[in-house]
């Protein structure tokens, strides 16, 4: 790697006796100090140009010459700075925010339509946090997952989820990160809120996909959210009290301006409220971000973030239940010359979950800790070639469960379900390439590895088949365990490695359309193993290994993007295909609760999906907002193969159970004055996918229901409408106390849509009936927040 590094130094050294010369520097918020992620940068009158990186650090060069240099960030106003470049200079610029732009929607990464046209990274959304403060949504509480959801292309896994789902993937197909740290559930109490916290979140941004060759792991989306940096200006305090919850930041500088602090916590006392209603159960969260940094000096810097968020629950003393997510990062930015800059990062993430059950009298926990050493370098080449280079590695340690009787006359004997250790690689290389003034290749190579590590003893099977199909009874069952291998601690049980090659193309029609097309190779190699369709507490993760085969991704897609009326208005319009090999799927009647041989319930499978992605918006002017349309179709096949029999589904395809037809989304923000904001939301979806029964047979005066194929059936269509009123009094520009005012309507005309339908017996009657269940008609709020 060092000898890499000098030798594109001594590149960069040709480069410049060519009589090229490079402006470099960091781009930051001038009322905060925050760095700006996404800035466009580039010389007016010409196609040179690039954006910031994560840290807001920023290189271009060109030949010599005198030029007016452009930093354009949405949200803020244009600057604007003459430069003689006669030789390689260093400068850091600080932006002012717009008045009159400061609730313009951004959705895109196009902070600079003009040179993000060129760009050929597609199929990602970005949300600026302020737009995500506006979007209306349940019990008043902001949600950074609930708003990418009104996106094309994201929908969720039911009422009140923080689970998503990305072109038909899977919630585990998802990763999830926050300052780089790994998240593995996003939801608080059960899915009514997520687990990041608006005060504490400078940006976000989902890839859909084009994946770039950085990220890893994972084969159907990245959501990488950030932290703010905390502001290195003046000491502030934001909070906001809600209906069930409330929440306090407090930021400032340290290290006589060298640094800067956040601290932001929140905790819901809903169950306050139950206790005075003499009630019994209970439900609570609280979470706490952490961030620092400090400036050695112009060429190194130090950050340190942390995550730690909990829930609790107590339901009449019978059911307790506990988990939560904890995280921690040390990262050390260096810039090593104008053109080359590198970050490294030491990460920490870990998510346990603890449930007890009175009634029978046992407490059961279960944990996944990860530790993760991350290098990547990018190098500023040239106006027309930009490299990076990275390689990570992590370990991972996998606690499936431990099961221990609560009290002497328990029925229940002690049992700890095998722990599992793996390790996990990723070496890449990315490089983004203007080949023309109107041709653009952003390629890349990621090679992956991963190994599963001894420590236990694992079973042998007849055949080396864990699953077997029974003819006689039509049905698939355990394998004949013949005996077991032991592994000692640091054997190899199972090694597998994948190249992952990315591409993409942008090509400009013109000054304000551009075509694009992409594919992406991807592999998953840690699965979820859940039979329900959003994240719980009770979802075990477990590594590939000896009988479960890593999950390997293709995906296509070709996209139309323009611009109408001086960018007021944009469409972006895309198609896509992708393919999954080896995914998970679950055996008729699987047990996966304190299972040590998982492989006895499974079968590899694959899916496959496809879609159209249109999204239309009006980035300025006091009416801002965006029509979202997807058509999309997910399917999945599990054929029998070794096990034999006729799989999954007697073979056949079957919708997945994220399949979703049609999803439409309609949101809306109007600025009346500069008192009074106006948001709306309207959404529609195709019902999701679920088996019904389509029969019945009486076995000695018992009824019991046959089903149809799995999937066949639909729940019905959702929809719903929210509203949002935020009020804001006037105040002196010299008083700094500001606060607001937010008034919302969730499901304003009281739409009681189906999270489930059950089918049973009527005691009384002795009729089957269906039972229509639904979590949220109507709700109301109002929430106060304030800043100082």
């Amino acid at each position: 790697m060092k000898n890499l590094v000098l030798l594109l130094m001594l590149f960069t050294a040709n480069l410049i006796a060519q009589e090229n010369y490079t402006v470099s520097g960091i781009i930051k918020e001038a009322s905060n100090g925050e760095t700006a992620f996404g800035a466009s940068v580039f010389f007016e009158g010409t196609n040179i140009g690039a954006m910031s990186n994560e840290y807001g650090f920023f290189s271009i060069t060109a030949p010599k010459g005198n030029y007016n240099l452009i930093v354009s960030y949405v949200g803020f106003t244009d600057l604007k700075k003459e430069i003689v470049l006669d030789k390689n200079q260093k400068i850091d610029f600080e932006i002012i925010e717009s008045s009159t732009q400061l609730d313009e929607v951004i959705i895109t990464a196009k902070d600079s339509e003009r040179v993000n046209l060129r760009k050929p990274q597609m199929s990602v959304s970005k949300l600026n946090i302020k737009t995500v403060k506006q979007i209306p949504v349940v019990l008043g509480e902001v949600d950074v997952i609930k708003s990418i959801q009104l996106l094309p292309g994201v929908t969720n896994n039911g009422e009140a989820s923080s689970g998503f789902n990305v072109r038909g993937g899977a919630v585990d197909q998802n990763l999830v990160l926050l300052d780089e740290a790994i998240i593995y559930n996003t939801s608080h109490l059960l899915g009514f809120f997520s687990v990041f916290n608006a005060d504490a979140i400078k940006d976000v941004k989902l890839y859909k996909g084009g994946i770039p060759a950085r990220f890893g792991g994972r084969v159907s989306s990245v959501l990488d959210v950030r932290q703010k940096d905390g502001n290195s200006k003046d000491f502030k305090l934001t909070g906001g009290i809600g209906a069930i919850s409330s929440r306090l930041a407090a930021e400032g500088p340290l290290f006589n301006d060298r640094g800067s602090f956040l601290v932001a916590g929140r905790g819901s006392y809903a169950h306050l409220f139950m206790k005075l209603a003499e009630e019994d159960d209970s439900a609570k969260f609280y979470d706490l971000n952490l961030k620092t940094n400090y400036k050695i000096n112009d060429n190194n810097k130090l950050y340190l973030s942390g995550y730690f968020g909990r829930d609790t629950f107590n339901f009449d003393g019978a059911f307790k239940s506990s988990y939560g997510n904890l995280s921690g990062n040390l990262r050390w930015n260096h810039i090593f010359n104008d053109r080359l800059f590198s970050n490294l990062s030491l990460i920490y993430s870990k998510y346990d979950y603890d449930l007890t059950l009175d009634a029978f009298e046992f407490d059961w926990v279960s944990s996944i800790n990860n530790y993760n050493v991350k290098y990547d370098v990018n190098y500023y080449a040239s106006d027309s070639f930009k490299f990076d280079f990275g390689t990570n590695a992590i370990y991972y340690d996998f606690d499936p469960g431990a099961i221990d009787p609560t009290t002497d006359t328990s029925p229940i004997n002690p049992l700890q379900l095998d722990k599992k250790k793996a390790f996990e690689t990723g070496l890449y290389v990315n490089a983004e390439h203007k080949i023309t003034d109107n041709l653009t290749a952003q390629y890349g190579l990621r090679l992956s590895g991963f190994t599963r590590l001894g420590g236990q003893a694992l079973a042998n099977y007849e055949n080396d088949l864990p699953v077997a199909y029974n003819e006689a009874l039509g049905i698939y069952e355990a394998g004949n365990e013949i005996g077991e291998t032991d592994y000692e601690s640091g054997d190899e049980i199972k090694s597998f490695s994948n190249l992952e090659p990315r591409v993409s193309l942008a090509y400009q029609l013109n000054e304000s359309s551009s075509v694009k097309a992409g594919y992406s190779r991807t592999a998953q190699y840690i699965h979820l193993l859940s039979n329900t369709q959003s994240v719980t507490p009770l979802d075990v993760w477990t590594p590939s290994g000896k009988f479960i085969k890593p999950q390997l991704s293709d995906q296509f897609a070709v996209g139309y993007f323009k611009n109408f009326k001086d960018k007021t208005y944009s469409l972006e319009a895309e198609v896509y295909y992708k393919t999954v090999d080896n995914r998970i799927d679950y055996i008729d009647g699987s047990n996966l609760i304190g299972q040590n041989n998982i492989e006895t319930e499974i079968l590899n499978g694959e899916t496959r999906g496809y879609g159209l992605e249109v999204l239309f918006r009006k980035s300025k002017g006091d009416l801002t907002g965006w029509l979202g349309y997807t058509y999309s179709k997910s399917e999945q096949r599990t054929l029998g193969g070794k096990a034999g029999g006729p799989g999954i589904n007697n073979g056949n395809w079957y919708k997945s159970a994220h399949d979703r037809t049609h999803d439409v989304s309609l949101t809306l923000n109007y600025q009346l004055n500069d008192s009074w904001k106006f948001g709306s939301n309207l959404v529609f979806q195709t019902g999701r996918p679920v088996t019904y029964p389509n029969g019945e047979y009486n076995y000695e005066g018992v009824s019991i229901a046959s089903y149809s194929d799995r999937n066949a059936d639909r729940l019905p269509a959702y929809h719903r409408l929210d509203l949002s009123a935020t009020y804001t009094p006037k105040s002196s520009a010299t008083k700094r106390w500001k606060s607001e005012w937010v008034f919302g309507i969730y499901n304003v005309y009281n739409q009681k849509n189906a999270a489930a339908i059950s089918f049973g017996q009527n005691r009384e009657t002795g009729a089957n009936e269906a039972t229509r269940t639904s979590i949220f008609g109507i709700i109301p709020s109002v929430t106060y927040n304030f800043k100082f």
